[in-house]
């Protein structure tokens, strides 16, 4: 469908309000997100002016466009999640990197576990798999429990916000239409930096300042038993295979002397075909060689998927969202104004991102809203795979920044770690800002070269 041609001070006016009455009704009148953003879309059409069959062509392309991207990939990632949460890999991976690293160095490898373990995993899932080994880190050493506990969180920000297969990065990059393999590559980058930056420094800096035991309930649990848990060679090399294969997708699109293999790289590498792979092989090595039987495979695997509901419909709606501004012609005017400020679209997207996570709290919500907005704006169409997933960071950078009392994981923190409002918003709220704007700052430097 072509854009309409509407008045560009209406179409301003309808976004304005639209944007206004859905932040209104998700901090206000506690709306669910999939309601207010999808009630916001239609209603910036209607005040745009754009025909009523135009809206709902915008409503159901937007959901269907956005759904077939990502919706495999959602639950497919999941499950592929759930066997590793099952199976212990994801202790695998802590305890094998804390003995590597040593006491002294713990905290950096429990950034880099925590980086890892989000990509396939939930974050508040992830936390509660890997918090005990860090209480157990400070209980042995006699330390601030935040010394460990900040870098685990960092790691696992990092993970959930910048690195796919995590639903996130994948929601902007398939509104935006970027190789996945880019995002994955710029990903790593921004996500590298973000950790050591907000991770074992700022976790370093916290655990001097503030003197937080560790947990009474927690300090009596016994160690984890290793014997029981897979190796730390196979749970690496399960991760490693849906990011490895999607990477080896995009090096062999623009390497001409892998032309003959770029068929069968390319079919391997396709996102779900790689994730189809990684979940199947994780199901019989850490699932059934580890005693776990079909029916109760099963049933792990399909309780998995409850809460991929919630995210594939904020996200569809997010798609509306997206096909409203692009229809009624809103995007060329944003793009205009972009254009005429001198301000690069990574630099938007993150204002974008940040003003919407600051307001509403939700993660998701503002990467949808933001992934929307710019995607609108006819300039990307023309911007190169490298722009596109650097822009795809800065909208994760700023769907990360200032996590505070609108924020679930902000409670979620707040308990596990037993933290006060106040030490959580110095701590907490400090670190998720360090680990947006820093992936941001790396974002916008790689662009200068796009």
């Amino acid at each position: 469908m072509e854009a309409t041609a509407l008045n560009p001070g209406r179409l301003i006016a309808a976004a304005v309000i639209g944007l206004v009455v859905l932040l209104l009704l998700i901090i206000v009148f506690k709306v669910q997100a999939m309601i207010a953003i999808l009630v916001g879309a239609v209603l910036i059409g209607v005040i745009a002016g754009m025909p009523l069959e135009g809206i709902v062509t915008a409503v159901n392309d937007g959901i269907g466009n956005t759904l077939k991207g990502i919706a495999l990939l959602v639950g497919l990632g999941s499950m592929f999640g759930a066997i590793l949460e099952i199976s212990g890999g994801a202790q695998t991976l802590a305890v094998t990197m804390v003995r590597k690293f040593g006491d002294e160095k713990a905290a950096w490898a429990l950034g880099v576990t925590g980086l890892v373990i989000a990509m396939p995993v939930f974050f508040d899932a992830g936390l509660i798999i890997l918090i005990p080994l860090a209480f157990s880190l400070a209980k042995r050493t006699k330390r601030s429990s935040l010394f460990y506990a900040i870098p685990l969180l960092a790691g696992l920000a990092v993970g959930h916000a910048y690195i796919p297969p995590t639903p996130g990065p994948v929601l902007v990059a398939t509104m935006l239409n970027v190789d996945l393999g880019w995002v994955i590559l710029i990903g790593i980058f921004c996500g590298a930096v973000a950790m050591v930056v907000a991770g074992p420094v700022w976790g370093a800096i916290c655990g001097k300042k503030y003197n937080v035991p560790v947990p009474d309930h927690v300090a009596q649990q016994e160690d984890i038993d290793e014997s029981k848990l897979p190796s730390f060679a196979m749970v690496v090399g399960i991760i490693l295979i849906p990011l490895l294969l999607i990477i080896a997708d995009s090096v062999v699109g623009v390497v001409p002397s892998l032309a003959a293999i770029a068929p069968v790289i390319g079919f391997l590498g396709e996102p779900f075909v790689a994730l189809t792979i990684a979940t199947i092989v994780a199901m019989l090595l850490l699932g059934f060689k580890r005693g776990y039987g079909k029916e109760e495979l099963e049933k792990v695997m399909t309780k998995s998927l409850e809460p991929t509901g919630m995210i594939l419909l904020v996200t569809a709606c997010g798609g509306v969202l997206r096909y409203m501004l692009q229809y009624s012609g809103l995007g060329e005017v944003i793009g205009n104004a972009v254009s005429s400020a001198a301000l690069p679209i990574v630099v938007v997207a993150f204002i974008v991102a940040a003003l919407v996570r600051i307001s509403v709290g939700s993660a998701t919500v503002a990467m949808t809203m933001a992934a929307g907005i710019i995607a609108a704006m006819p300039e990307i169409a023309s911007l190169s795979p490298i722009y596109l997933a650097c822009t795809t960071a800065a909208i994760a950078g700023g769907a990360t920044v200032c996590s505070h009392f609108n924020d679930s994981g902000f409670w979620l923190v707040k308990s596990l770690v037993g933290l006060d409002e106040k030490t959580t918003l110095k701590t907490w709220t400090i670190m998720e800002t360090l680990v947006g704007c820093t992936g941001f700052v790396v974002a916008l430097i790689i662009s200068f070269f796009a």
